[in-house]
């Protein structure tokens, strides 16, 4: 079993900064892919980023290349989410995700998910 936990969450303006934090519980973090998801009021759940259970293996959405960055530290149990230039449109609660072994953009390819972090982008 794998609890994830969000944190690094807040409010910012356009063009700044924040860095996501995801840590897990579990003998096996390290083994499993991990993925960033976001959803906005409204809106469905959208798939970010996602790095393999090597690290060797990442993946984007066009929406976030460029200005988003997937990292891990398998001997801190975290995985991170660096984004910079952020706008408005990235207002939206994200949440990490653990399960399998490539850097799958689905949702359904996902174990295990956390509670959340809310991130919220003024213009």
């Amino acid at each position: 079993q794998v609890q994830l936990v969000e944190s690094g969450g807040g409010l910012v303006q356009t063009g700044g900064s924040l860095r996501l934090s995801c840590v897990a519980s579990g003998r096996t973090f390290s083994s499993y892919a991990k993925g960033w998801f976001r959803q906005a009021p409204g809106k469905e759940r959208e798939f970010v980023a996602a790095i393999s259970w090597s690290g060797g293996s990442l993946s984007y959405a066009d929406s976030v290349k460029g200005r988003f960055t997937i990292s891990r530290d398998n001997a801190k149990n975290t995985v991170y989410l660096q984004m910079n230039s952020l706008k408005p449109e990235d207002t939206a609660f994200y949440y990490c995700a653990a399960g399998g072994l490539r850097a799958g953009v689905k949702g359904d390819e996902y174990d295990y998910w956390g509670q959340g972090t809310q991130v919220t982008v003024s213009s």
